[in-house]
């Protein structure tokens, strides 16, 4: 592992990992050697080895564990020379994530009918006709939308919302196990992750105080639709969550509510009655097509002021040809009775496969969304079992930080018919399993 660190400047060093990180040389996780020992072996000065360390942290690709040292984050934010994940011909793919494309809206009639005239520099940043309909949609599931703003999608919401109050090294509270991207997204920004448990009402209270106590200066929540999970946010979990949010108005609160119309469970915020500084973001990616790349991010004027003005520093607008689109997509009553039927036909999905497992004794997780949550002893020699019956499902590893390992399996384009099939093989996984913890 060492040998791949080479240098004698701290800007040479730092580069030698991250190299090495790109081509494999370290992993997610590894251990590095101390700054004594890498400064022996380079013949350079601790001070050097550790501007180094500090850069790498900083850069959100290594994290400090004290009296252990140093290592690789386990969710580095940068490109590494690995396979690209490959379902075989053989296998049904339940691992990818994706939508049902056959339930996603045309966009032929909605293409046809925008306005396609151009937009210059100093026009509105927000269409004004999607702003309607996004006010309106929000407000009716009790969200305030006074101060409202276009994005490039849930994530890009995020980082920008983060973006706006903290600054690396600052602590966020995570949903674990929760979504991979947030994870590498707070790596990227050099801020802390706090993992807190979920179940299937969301964030446990418990698990959230302890966080909030520890003094983190933001907290991502999912709402419903939760990934890998599918936690969605009922009436006693957002009394008790909102409880203890009011004893910390500091905190910035941050719904992602990605899974939007086709999540499988209605609305529910927590950023109301004594949150003082939120947002909460609203993705059209699961409901309309992951390629349009636009979501919603409403929140208190300080955090959508802030994120407005970085937006004019970079971007400076999401495209208005893809938020006439989106527009003339939500207007369409056409699609929204084509919405609503994918959020059944979703719902049966997941709901089929969680009974088949319940009557072959498997515990599994699946409240909202697309996808379920499996807990397994192995979570490698499952997903290879389930690949050997010709399913393709993600191991839990990726979603987790001190979670237990489990199987994510994705229900967005299994046939209900074949439900009863992959519970079977799940089931036929785990029996090796359970005769060797028995024994």
């Amino acid at each position: 592992m060492a040998h791949h660190i080479t240098g004698t400047t701290a800007v040479e060093i730092a580069a030698s990992v991250e190299a090495a990180l790109r081509g494999g040389g370290l992993g997610a996780g590894e251990r590095l050697p101390t700054v004594r020992e890498l400064a022996s072996r380079l013949r350079v000065s601790p001070t050097t080895v550790a501007a180094a360390y500090r850069t790498l942290r900083l850069r959100g690709l290594v994290v400090a564990q004290g009296r252990r040292g140093s290592a690789i984050s386990h969710h580095p934010p940068i490109g590494q020379a690995r396979a690209a994940a490959i379902v075989p011909a053989h296998a049904l793919d339940l691992a990818s994530g994706n939508p049902d494309a056959a339930l996603l809206p045309k966009l032929g009639r909605a293409l046809r009918r925008i306005d396609a005239s151009p937009v210059l520099y100093g026009a509105e940043l927000c269409d004004p006709e999607l702003m309607r309909l996004a006010r309106r949609a929000l407000a009716a599931d009790g969200i305030a939308a006074d101060s409202l703003t276009v994005v490039s999608g849930a994530l890009d919401g995020i980082e920008r919302a983060l973006g706006a109050w903290l600054r690396p090294g600052d602590r966020v509270a995570v949903e674990d196990p929760g979504f991979p991207s947030v994870f590498h997204l707070l790596s990227a920004l050099g801020l802390v992750p706090v993992p807190v448990e979920v179940d299937d009402a969301g964030p446990v209270p418990k698990a959230a105080e302890r966080a909030l106590r520890s003094g983190v200066e933001a907290f991502v929540i999912t709402t419903r639709a939760q990934n890998p999970f599918g936690s969605a946010l009922d009436e006693k979990r957002v009394r008790e969550l909102r409880a203890l949010l009011r004893q910390h108005p500091d905190v910035l609160v941050l719904e992602d509510d990605h899974g939007g119309s086709v999540a499988g469970a209605p609305a529910r915020t927590l950023c109301s009655g004594g949150v003082e500084r939120w947002a909460v973001v609203r993705s059209v990616s699961k409901s309309l097509g992951p390629d349009l790349r636009l979501a919603f991010l409403a929140g208190d004027e300080a955090t959508i002021a802030r994120v407005e003005g970085r937006l004019a520093l970079g971007i400076r607008w999401v495209s208005h040809l893809l938020q006439r689109t989106v527009a003339a997509l939500l207007a369409d009553r056409e699609v929204g009775r084509g919405l609503r039927a994918a959020e059944r036909t979703y719902t049966e999905r997941r709901r089929a496969l969680l009974e088949a497992l319940a009557a072959r004794g498997v515990a599994a997780f699946g409240r909202s969304g697309m996808n379920v949550w499996v807990p397994v002893p192995d979570e490698d020699s499952a997903a290879a079992a389930l690949l050997d019956a010709g399913f393709a499902v993600s191991t839990g590893a990726r979603y987790r930080i001190r979670s237990s390992p489990a199987l994510r399996i994705t229900t967005a384009t299994l046939d209900v018919d074949d439900a009863a099939r992959v519970a079977e093989a799940v089931a036929l996984a785990l029996r090796p399993a359970r005769r060797s913890l028995s024994a």
